[in-house]
């Protein structure tokens, strides 16, 4: 049964973990679409700013955003592909159907699914499946892991984040970003080690205890980091940008376009985070 959203009001804790759970089923059925495509032939290219884009992004996302419309009707869809210039309210879906393309393409299977509702500027329910890996991760109220079974969320448990461990952070660099702010602002926290990953993938393996930290200077959108961002902060983590302040969405519509951030498993370290603010 669908629970009913209304512009009038922020869904309830009961109300948000069923959007969570039915939003962990569609990012689960947008994952088969994905997973034909990545063992067939997947037609792509580049888009006016560089990144690229396919048949796979493009099909995931018509599943998601019909989904969406059958389920909450009356609740504006942001997507990255077809919808991105759409304004948002103040109750909003913010949908990335294919978060590392470029790794999809390559067949590492480092790749998400995002779709975050949002009310009032921040996510209240979200799920981030990856469909290679067989794990998708949802929140409402509570943060939750379940395995991906024949295309669906299985048996979920609660997670939550670790506690910094003795030997330094575990922190989740990508392959291909990386900044001299970004070193600037990992040099000033205890990392012990660094491990690579892609696509908002590294949210939900720090909401689940396996890292402690990512840090992004560059550009990101916000259907990147929306459904990864409430999946950590419900864990007991948190994502903040300059001077500590948390990320709000639905800011530049039209745009969509995030600032430099940080993704912390314990954020008692926020306050030692050197981020710079950007214009």
């Amino acid at each position: 049964m669908t629970v009913p959203l209304s512009q009038d009001r922020v869904p309830d804790p009961t109300e948000r973990d069923a959007v969570a759970g039915m939003l962990a089923e569609i990012a689960c059925s947008a994952g088969v679409i994905l997973r034909h495509f990545e063992r067939g032939t997947c037609q792509h290219h580049l888009k006016a700013d560089g990144s690229p884009t396919s048949q796979a992004d493009l099909a995931a996302e018509a599943h998601i955003v019909a989904e969406l419309a059958r389920h909450w009707p009356a609740i504006p869809v942001i997507a990255e592909e077809t919808a991105a210039t759409a304004a948002p309210a103040a109750l909003f879906f913010l949908v990335d159907p294919l978060d590392g393309t470029r790794d999809f393409l390559k067949g590492t299977g480092e790749y998400s699914v995002n779709i975050a509702l949002v009310a009032q500027g921040r996510p209240v329910a979200a799920a981030l499946a990856a469909p290679a890996l067989g794990r998708v991760w949802s929140a409402g109220a509570a943060a939750r892991e379940a395995p991906i079974v024949e295309g669906r969320p299985g048996a979920s448990a609660a997670i939550a984040v670790r506690p910094t461990p003795r030997e330094g952070m575990t922190a989740l660099v990508s392959r291909r970003h990386g900044e001299a702010a970004d070193e600037t602002c990992l040099a000033a926290l205890p990392v012990g080690r660094r491990r690579p990953a892609s696509s908002a993938l590294k949210f939900g393996l720090i909401a689940s205890g396996e890292a402690d930290l990512y840090v992004r200077g560059g550009p990101t959108m916000e259907w990147d980091t929306a459904a990864g961002d409430h999946i950590l902060t419900r864990a007991g983590g948190c994502v903040v940008c300059p001077k500590g302040r948390p990320f709000t969405y639905g800011r530049n519509p039209g745009r969509y376009l995030n600032g430099p951030f940080a993704a912390l498993g314990d954020p008692a370290f926020a306050d030692r985070l050197v981020l710079r603010a950007t214009a």
